[in-house]
């Protein structure tokens, strides 16, 4: 092999690798580490000496390389299994498109040159313009897909059929046209490879497509799953205030007896009889506790969800705080309330229940100005958190309604959750 030889295939592996690496950290939305980078080159330089020579040991390259940069997204990037196989895949089908379609122009035009001087410049430019391909085409695949833990990208897996379908149909086509490039011009041979770089382009084409079609799928999904939230959450809402005008109701009878169950205590207090008088007052204690809430908000949708949700955290043995009294003009509507404490609660009630140890839950709030931070802490395994839910992207979208922000934390065993809401009353009736 010739210096000049050497050195463009040193530069294809180093574009390669670098590529590779770089999209499949904004696919997935994970940051790369220079010891990733001078990793994977090293790994792909000792794959192309390796198999330099060896029968099919092209085929050979593409498949340790595949194993290689797997492992990088999986052991390293800690992306889950089928996101990383998916990652790879693209990434390495991307490149391997991009040569092919410059295969097919440099089989058409090559033959004209060889000999020449000229031929080396060509070959230069025809490595570039790869690479600019390349850039374009994982680009455009960023615009239209995203493998991030907060995207709610359901059941990724179902692109690795069409991902290995293509890549497959590449290789082959790479293997069986491309391995030696004509050196001689020939009116069928140029028919030819126009023919593959029209099916190149057509397969590029395609994966477009079903990429745009996979992500109006998960569209659907995220938009049925928003739905069926927001139908239980108005259901649970109705539910509670239904019971705010119960106990309404049950307090102001109570408020119209107290002056008669006041007269039989003073009278017994009067005759003297003690005990009558104790047991009396115990009634009365038992039924103004029945009507009170165990938490003291200010809002009685607040309270009842609270009460609800904190009586199925006591009884799963977690321990439960609130530190909480919302404003009394409150611009936020109160189904946007019973959204933002049904689900962190469910999710806090859930995330519990994995952990070991002393668990607990607590739930406060502060008010600044016109904002008021709601904060959700609850205890937690200390594996890692899986993609945002539901719950949490329906939270999300009510912050943002109220030209807020939610954040979300974690340590080791302990997980935050914090609600910025604009409660001014300017934003209400917004939608």
């Amino acid at each position: 092999m010739d210096y000049f030889s050497l050195c463009l295939n040193s530069f294809c592996l180093a574009g390669q690798g670098i590529i590779h690496l770089v999209f499949i950290g904004r696919l997935t939305g994970k940051k790369q580490k220079i010891i990733y980078f001078v990793l994977y080159l090293s790994l792909l330089y000792i794959m192309e000496w390796f198999f330099d020579g060896v029968v099919f040991g092209d085929i050979f390259a593409i498949s340790a390389q595949l194993l290689a940069l797997y492992a990088i997204n999986r052991l390293l990037m800690k992306n889950q299994p089928l996101v990383s196989w998916v990652a790879t895949i693209l990434a390495v089908y991307i490149v391997q498109l991009s040569f092919g379609m410059v295969n097919s122009v440099e089989a058409i035009i090559f033959p004209h040159w060889v000999g020449k001087t000229f031929l080396y410049l060509m070959v230069v430019l025809a490595t570039l313009a790869i690479f600019a391909i390349c850039a374009v085409c994982c680009a455009l695949v960023l615009k239209i897909l995203s493998l991030t833990e907060d995207s709610l990208t359901p059941y990724p897996g179902f692109l690795l059929l069409p991902g290995v379908f293509f890549f497959a149909a590449e290789i082959y086509i790479l293997r069986t046209s491309y391995h030696i490039l004509p050196m001689q011009f020939s009116l069928a041979a140029m028919g030819k490879h126009m023919a593959l770089l029209f099916l190149q382009v057509l397969g590029m084409g395609t994966l477009f497509c079903t990429l745009y079609a996979w992500r109006r799928v998960c569209q659907g999904f995220r938009t049925q799953a928003a739905l069926a939230s927001l139908t239980q959450a108005a259901q649970a809402q109705k539910i509670y205030i239904s019971e705010a005008q119960m106990r309404y109701e049950q307090t102001k009878a109570f408020r119209h007896d107290i002056k008669n169950h006041l007269s039989v205590l003073a009278g017994l207090l009067k005759q003297e009889k003690w005990e009558e008088s104790k047991v009396w007052l115990g009634k009365l204690e038992t039924v103004s506790d029945s009507l009170s809430f165990p938490d003291q908000t200010g809002n009685p949708i607040v309270d009842i969800l609270l009460g609800e949700k904190l009586r199925l955290a006591k009884a799963k043995d977690i321990l439960t705080e609130v530190s909480l009294v919302l404003p009394e003009t409150c611009g936020a509507d109160d189904f946007d309330l019973c959204v933002i404490f049904a689900n962190a609660l469910d999710n806090a009630v859930y995330a519990c229940q994995s952990a070991e140890g002393e668990r607990f839950i607590r739930v406060s709030g502060e008010q600044q100005g016109d904002f008021y931070m709601f904060s959700f802490e609850n205890t937690c395994s200390s594996m890692p958190l899986p993609p945002m839910g539901t719950g949490l992207s329906n939270i999300k979208s009510v912050a943002e309604k109220y030209h807020g922000a939610m954040l979300t934390e974690k340590t080791d065993e302990c997980f935050f959750l914090h609600v910025l809401l604009d409660v001014s009353g300017s934003t209400s009736g917004h939608s």
